[in-house]
C-alpha cells in the first residue's frame, strides 16, 4: 500500500482578496517544505469548482481548498517530523498560523483501498504522483460506523459504486479513506473543530484527468443512476461534503 496513513485539511478563506496570496503561500513555500520531509511521500492541493447545490453540512460549504499529504511508514515517526517542521516554520514568521485563514477540519485517516481505471495502465498507489486535473472528493458520515448498515455500505461502495466510477470518461482512479482522529499539533494552536470516533468519517477520493467541470457533472450523474437502483443501501450515510476540485497551476491561477 502507498501509504498507511494521510492527512487531509478543508480549508476556508474569510476573504476572497486572500486568494492569491494563500495559493502563493501554499504553492511556493508550505508544499515545498512539506515534499521535501523524508516521511511525506506526497502531498497536493486543489480549489473548489462552482457546481450546482448538493446536500452538506453548513461547516463546509464554503470550503476552497482541500489539502492532503500521504505518510511513509514509521508513520509515527513521519507524523513527528511533519509537526516539527510546523513549529518551525511559525518560528520562521512562515505559518502555517495565517490571518484569515479557516481550517474546518485537519484530520488523519487511514486508506482503505485504492482503485485504478483500466484504461490508465497504472497501479493505485501510483494515482497520486500521475498527473491530474483535479479530483471529486465525497466526505461522508455513519453514524454507526461499524454497524450492519455501514457495512452493507461500505460492501456497495467497493463493489458497485468505485468499479461504476471507474466507468466515467475523465476519471482516473480513486481512494477510500477511513477516518482516524484530528490532528493534534504538539505545539500549534489549531482548534479541534470535530470530535468522530474512528471510522465515522469516509472519504472517496477520484482523481480526474478530464475537464474537471465535465467530469463532475458526469460523476454526478453516475451516483445518481446508481443510488436509484433497486439494491442500493436505503441511505449511504449523510453526505457532509461533495464537490470537484481542480488542480492549481502554479501562477496561472493567482
Amino acid at each position: 500500500m502507498l501509504s498507511e496513513l494521510a492527512f487531509f485539511s478543508f480549508v476556508e478563506l474569510a476573504d476572497a482578496s486572500l486568494h492569491g496570496a494563500y495559493n502563493r503561500w501554499h504553492q511556493l513555500d508550505h508544499r515545498p517544505e512539506n515534499l521535501a520531509l523524508p516521511g511525506v511521500s506526497w502531498g497536493d492541493r486543489w480549489q473548489r469548482v462552482q457546481e450546482p447545490g448538493q446536500g452538506q453540512d453548513p461547516a463546509f460549504a464554503d470550503t476552497d481548498f482541500v489539502a492532503m499529504y500521504w505518510f511513509r511508514s514509521p508513520v509515527a515517526e513521519s507524523v513527528a517530523q511533519w509537526d516539527k517542521l510546523g513549529e518551525a516554520s511559525f518560528q520562521w514568521g512562515r505559518g502555517p498560523i495565517i490571518p484569515g485563514v479557516e481550517r474546518r477540519l485537519l484530520a488523519f485517516f487511514r486508506p482503505v483501498k485504492g482503485y485504478a481505471a483500466p484504461r490508465v495502465l497504472v497501479d493505485p498507489d501510483v494515482l497520486p504522483y500521475r498527473p491530474n486535473r483535479g479530483i471529486h472528493m465525497t466526505l461522508t458520515r455513519h453514524a454507526e460506523p461499524h454497524g450492519l448498515h455501514a457495512h452493507e455500505c461500505f460492501g456497495w461502495e467497493d463493489r458497485r459504486v468505485m468499479p461504476g466510477l471507474l466507468e466515467v470518461a475523465g476519471v482516473a482512479g480513486g481512494w477510500t479513506f477511513s477516518f482516524s482522529h484530528t490532528q493534534q499539533h504538539t505545539t500549534l494552536p489549531f482548534a479541534e473543530t470535530v470530535t468522530h470516533q474512528p471510522g465515522e468519517l469516509r472519504i472517496r477520493l477520484l482523481y480526474l484527468d478530464g475537464e474537471p467541470e465535465v467530469t463532475g457533472a458526469a460523476i454526478r450523474e453516475a451516483e445518481q443512476r446508481m443510488a436509484a437502483e433497486a439494491d442500493a443501501p436505503s441511505q449511504a450515510g449523510e453526505v457532509l461534503f461533495a464537490s470537484t476540485l481542480s488542480t492549481i497551476t502554479p501562477w496561472r491561477d493567482w
